[in-house]
């Protein structure tokens, strides 16, 4: 009887966690992931707006107080930089992501160096040579280590009111998200 019961209970727990695996999974497989969506959005190293209606690829920004833009990446040959300059705004703020939709950093214009977004997004590999070879221009740049080549970036900015809404397209319109080429 003994027997019975745990080829019972193991097949019982082996069903729960095949099927949290599948579900799991399957964004991964259809190609309906975030990245794989983001990517869809157009060239990469460029923030691309989102609207309040689902696009061709189904992004869309939910929230009726914030304008949104992603931007895709890849790190292999040089870092990322992001530069949004925050003095029109009262809030914006920026998530990073690996391929696989982890956040690996966020921060806001509250714990940025003056209200401006100066991040610089790079492998262990280059933020190791960054650090031994250090440029003044970098001095007040954030460096955020990504442990993988591709990902992609969300910046928000708050738009409560329509007396808003051209401040927080402009900052979105001026963002950078290029290839670090030095400065």
């Amino acid at each position: 009887m003994s027997k019975l019961l745990y080829a019972i209970l193991t097949g019982f727990f082996g069903a729960v966690l095949l099927h949290i695996i599948i579900i799991l999974g399957v964004p991964h497989f259809t190609g309906r992931d975030a990245y794989t969506r983001v990517t869809a959005e157009g060239a990469p190293f460029v923030f691309h707006p989102l609207s309040a209606q689902p696009d061709a690829v189904g992004l869309s920004n939910l929230d009726p107080y914030l304008r949104v833009a992603v931007c895709h990446f890849d790190i292999t040959r040089q870092p990322l930089s992001l530069i949004a300059l925050g003095g029109g705004v009262d809030f914006w703020s920026v998530a990073i992501y690996d391929r696989e939709a982890n956040e690996i950093f966020s921060m806001n214009d509250r714990t940025s160096v003056a209200g401006d977004l100066d991040v610089l997004v790079a492998t262990p590999v280059q933020v190791a040579q960054l650090r031994k070879t250090p440029i003044a221009a970098l001095a007040e740049t954030i460096l955020v280590e990504h442990p993988g080549m591709e990902g992609y970036v969300v910046l928000r900015v708050l738009a409560p009111q329509a007396s808003y809404e051209a401040d927080a397209r402009a900052f979105l319109a001026d963002a950078e998200c290029l290839p670090f080429i030095g400065r």
